[in-house]
């Protein structure tokens, strides 16, 4: 599971599974250690970590006091009961969003200062594909087709005092027609600009490590597809 809190990116691992050897530059054992703000240095690894230091891990990380924390992962005893506990922490929006392809270019917008993926909340009763297309067509005023899905990604917020877990799945789009494009002002966009890779590399410096990690998913599959 990817998780983003305060936009610092944590990976939950199930108890078999553990992040690669030189991603992380202190190791934390969590059954036999305290876990203090003062450990959340860098890049970390909490290990055998249960549902209770998880919930401190949050905690600890979605503190108004900046950390110098830039990743974190946690293997955790119980992976079927992480799901249950994120739940009950906090309420779940579900969302979806699409990287959108126009020969060797991307879309991006410009929303709250910051570039951005279009994405939107699903509505009752939708398949997350017809959010993803609904929402992208909405915000840029684009047609497009909805093809494989890149990955999901969960990020927290608060909103009138309640906090929240936003789960977005996105996916990869071909553009269809932009003859009309133009950004939402309704929802703040500010601007659409289509990106070569090295525009979008720049443009990730004045973003959130949650497009960059949906980014570095698309790559990894047109990786895999060129190997082939």
């Amino acid at each position: 599971m990817h998780l983003f809190v305060n936009d610092i990116p944590i990976r939950i691992w199930a108890p078999e599974e553990k992040p690669e050897e030189g991603s992380f530059n202190t190791e934390i054992n969590a059954n036999r250690e305290p876990i203090t703000k003062a450990k959340l240095l860098h890049h970390v690894y909490v290990r055998q970590a249960s549902l209770v230091h998880l919930n401190d891990i949050l905690d600890h990380v979605n503190s108004k006091v900046p950390l110098n924390l830039l990743s974190l992962d946690v293997s955790v005893m119980d992976y079927e009961a992480v799901k249950n506990f994120l739940r009950e922490k906090y309420k779940i929006v579900k969302a979806a969003g699409g990287l959108i392809k126009k020969k060797d270019r991307y879309l991006m917008i410009y929303r709250m200062k910051k570039w951005d993926l279009p994405k939107g909340k699903k509505e009752s009763g939708e398949k997350y594909r017809q959010t993803a297309e609904r929402e992208v067509e909405e915000e840029c005023n684009i047609d497009v087709k909805v093809g494989k899905k890149i990955c999901t990604t969960w990020h927290t917020y608060t909103m009138n005092r309640s906090s929240m877990l936003k789960k977005t799945r996105w996916y990869l789009m071909d553009l269809v027609d932009d003859s009309k494009m133009k950004p939402s002002l309704e929802e703040d966009i500010e601007e659409l600009r289509w990106m070569t890779q090295k525009e979008m590399y720049h443009a990730l410096e004045n973003s959130y490590k949650s497009v960059r990690f949906v980014l570095q998913e698309y790559y990894k599959m047109t990786e895999k597809a060129d190997l082939r």
